[in-house]
């Protein structure tokens, strides 16, 4: 039994039936001359890649019979690329068969060795969403719920995550706005003894300052005007449990003191309180400030920040998490999808390419709204780079040479690869579906940095 993957080559036409069977040496050839035998070498085979005659039988000279025949494929193998082969240049047909789910748009006389190289980029595309699919299976397995990532730097942060959490310490979470620091500070309440209690969360930079000690230390009855009755403040209610202070950095510096006291004798004092109330609760912090620029700037205090920050965990912005934007994107349209109820099935390649370029200056939360929304305003059966709404200077660019497109998708392949294997030849080779000799010529071939980037089992 040959290795070569399937094509299946859907064409009512013998002479071309014939011409093609012998243009694609890389692939077993698949023939089928209209929808029926079509759908049964589909089942059968399973291709990953298929050629589709918009003209077919009963009606070869419309094009109704190819769109079904597109929509039953897609339905059955969403992950399938179809490349619709037609003599019409209809660009309204065109639209509407991209919308339904095609890969891409051929029109004849055929050229075979130009519809080769889209067969070809069709197969790497497939070879580069089953990599992210593998990424996307082990989410479900990553250490930490609510984190998706390959990144070696995402997953240095976890580890620590994992080392510190069942440890009574203050920690002190520091990261660009969006990066996810309230899910790693519930990951650290979750993976302690505290996880059945209380996890309290308050934004200091969501509350004014006059608010902000009634909302922390609570009150008593009558403490001031409107104060009927009495309340307990948030550091109260994580009793037992945790209280994660999200912007700390934005604390006022007159509340600043009583905030150490706290944490030094682990007692409160309400508003109008007349006695010391003993709490016991685990502080985690967290700023997108770099507290030491404001102590120099004598905004905050030197003794509080030695207090909040018995361990420091720095989140990297997802610009730096090489690879995790397309791995997130992927889960984020699996769970949209379903949550919306929305016939979304895959992310285009220029989608992905554009997602893999924009620095994502919002980070995971500017990717969730984006992605959230493309799901919803979609009229197409996958994400398109329009769907995203990204700023037109952060457009991909998409290269004409085709060497160079093959190039740049097998390093950004075996770049992930290695990130996901961290750095191991072999693991990497077996992920990728290739011998560890030629994953190293590969490497060769890209400039790779054998010494740095690779460790052999």
């Amino acid at each position: 039994m040959s290795d070569k993957p399937y094509l299946l080559v859907i064409e009512d036409d013998p002479g071309l039936r014939e011409q093609l069977q012998w243009s694609f040496d890389n692939y077993e050839v698949l023939m089928a001359q209209d929808r029926k035998e079509a759908i049964a070498k589909l089942r059968r085979f399973e291709p990953k890649v298929v050629t589709l005659d918009l003209g077919l039988p009963p009606n070869p000279s419309g094009y109704e019979e190819g769109l079904n025949t597109l929509k039953e494929i897609i339905s059955l193998a969403p992950d399938t690329k179809v490349i619709m082969v037609t003599g019409q240049t209809s660009r309204k047909i065109a639209v509407e068969a991209i919308s339904l789910g095609a890969y891409d748009f051929y029109v004849k006389p055929i050229d075979p060795r130009a519809l080769a190289l889209i067969v070809d980029r069709a197969y790497y595309l497939d070879t580069l969403e089953r990599e992210h699919k593998a990424f996307t299976d082990f989410s479900a397995d990553q250490p930490i719920k609510g984190v998706v990532t390959a990144s070696p730097l995402m997953q240095k942060v976890c580890r620590t995550v994992q080392k510190v959490a069942p440890n009574n310490i203050t920690i002190l979470l520091h990261g660009e706005s969006g990066t996810g620091k309230e899910v790693l500070a519930r990951a650290l309440h979750e993976q302690s003894d505290r996880a059945k209690e209380p996890f309290i969360a308050i934004n200091c930079a969501a509350i004014p300052e006059n608010l902000l000690e009634s909302e922390l230390f609570g009150y008593e009855k009558g403490a001031f005007t409107g104060a009927v009755k009495q309340t307990l403040g948030k550091i109260e209610l994580a009793h037992k449990g945790t209280l994660f202070l999200d912007e700390i950095g934005d604390l006022p510096l007159s509340l600043q003191p009583k905030l150490l006291r706290f944490l030094q004798e682990r007692a409160i004092d309400r508003l109008g309180g007349r006695s010391p109330i003993g709490v016991d609760v685990r502080v985690i912090c967290a700023s997108h400030h770099h507290l030491q620029e404001l102590i120099s700037a004598q905004t905050f205090r030197e003794d509080l920040y030695y207090r909040l920050s018995e361990v420091t965990i720095s989140i990297p912005p997802l610009r730096d998490r090489i690879g995790d934007a397309p791995v997130m994107a992927r889960v984020l349209l699996a769970r949209y999808a379903r949550e919306f109820k929305r016939p979304v099935k895959r992310i285009s390649e220029e989608a992905l390419d554009a997602i893999n370029r924009y620095s994502w200056p919002g980070n995971v939360r500017e990717l969730e709204n984006r992605m959230k929304r493309a799901v919803i305003m979609t009229e197409n059966a996958q994400i398109m780079p329009q769907d995203l709404d990204l700023p037109l200077q952060d457009a991909p660019s998409m290269p004409f040479n085709l060497k160079h497109v093959r190039d740049a998708a097998e390093k950004e392949a075996i770049q992930r690869a290695l990130n996901y294997c961290n750095g191991n030849i072999s693991k990497a080779a077996d992920l990728l579906g290739v011998t560890r000799p030629t994953l190293y010529n590969l490497m060769e071939k890209l400039n790779f940095n054998l010494s740095e980037e690779a460790e052999v089992s």
